[in-house]
């Protein structure tokens, strides 16, 4: 019996080391230290701060001069604000707009590993920052990556005052079509749940209630009049092409639709096509800056 329990006891503590281990190797996230390292090789100097929404502390990053322009980037699953720094530090973007980053729900430092799997309230956290960031012919464009374009898009049709552009990268919009992995029903119930890293876990609960989530935003996409570029790998296996369809059939009131997919890529192209997106990007910031409505909300 001795010997048993004190075998039981050493597989308890390695499966503990593993999770505890994992759980640092897996984070997707970067100390507030280590972004602004990160920016002052660059001699740039962002803020990052938090503020409060929805009974959450959300940390974001600003940086950029008060330009005629605002940039909102929104993080896919799992991720983080710093997802986007080169973004954040390109020279041509910082010269356009104020440009914003914010770690959703249950990542980075907004509640790591405690998710918020309503995309409603999500989009409702965004709308407090941008509402306090918002300035009279001041237009605002949202780049969403991933699950970060469902809550983009329910942003907008929420808000439809707070945003005058979308960018949409590796868009989930259509409920099921996105690929679910057989390992994610099993994360859900302990002890496995307990072994899985915390950036996975909140990952895993917005995946699994995503469609019902997404189900709830169909009577919605009426509701969003403003220009939206759509951009996709061709070859993505995560995200299903068929959410291009779906936006089409969709957005019927936007003022204009532009559908992109490139060939030869997949899911992860806002790293490996940071110029197409960011020249996408710069084109949307001239599309709102110049058509009249934008300012007819302000």
């Amino acid at each position: 019996m001795k010997r048993w329990i004190k075998r039981l006891s050493i597989t308890l503590i390695i499966a503990l080391g593993i999770t505890f281990g994992l759980d640092k190797l897996v984070q997707f996230r970067e100390s507030n230290e280590d972004i602004y390292e990160y920016f002052s090789t660059k001699n740039l100097k962002p803020k990052i701060g938090h503020f409060k929404a929805e009974g959450r502390d959300i940390r974001y990053i600003s940086i950029g001069e008060d330009t005629s322009a605002t940039i909102l980037f929104i993080h896919g699953a799992p991720s983080s604000l710093s997802y986007y720094k080169d973004y954040l530090s390109d020279s041509t973007l910082l010269h356009r707009a104020h440009m914003y980053a914010v770690d959703r729900p249950g990542y980075g430092y907004s509640g790591f590993g405690d998710p918020l799997t309503s995309i409603e309230k999500q989009a409702k956290i965004m709308a407090t920052i941008l509402d306090s960031l918002r300035r009279p012919n001041h237009p605002v464009v949202v780049v969403g990556t991933s699950y970060g374009t469902s809550v983009a898009s329910r942003l907008t049709m929420d808000y439809p005052n707070l945003v005058d552009g979308l960018v949409l990268v590796g868009p989930s919009l259509a409920p099921g079509e996105e690929k679910i992995y057989d390992i994610s029903y099993p994360m859900e119930i302990p002890p496995l749940k307990w072994m899985v890293p915390r950036t996975l876990v909140s990952a895993n609960a917005e995946k699994l209630s995503h469609y019902q989530e997404l189900k709830k935003m169909l009577p919605l996409w009426s509701n969003i009049k403003i220009p939206v570029a759509y951009i996709q790998g061709a070859d993505d296996d995560l995200i299903y092409t068929s959410n291009a369809k779906f936006a089409r059939k969709k957005l019927i009131n936007v003022p204009s639709l532009d559908i992109t997919l490139i060939a030869n890529r997949g899911h992860l192209i806002t790293f490996t096509e940071k110029e197409f997106i960011q020249k996408t990007i710069v084109k949307m910031l001239d599309k709102v800056q110049q058509k009249p409505w934008d300012l007819a909300k302000n």
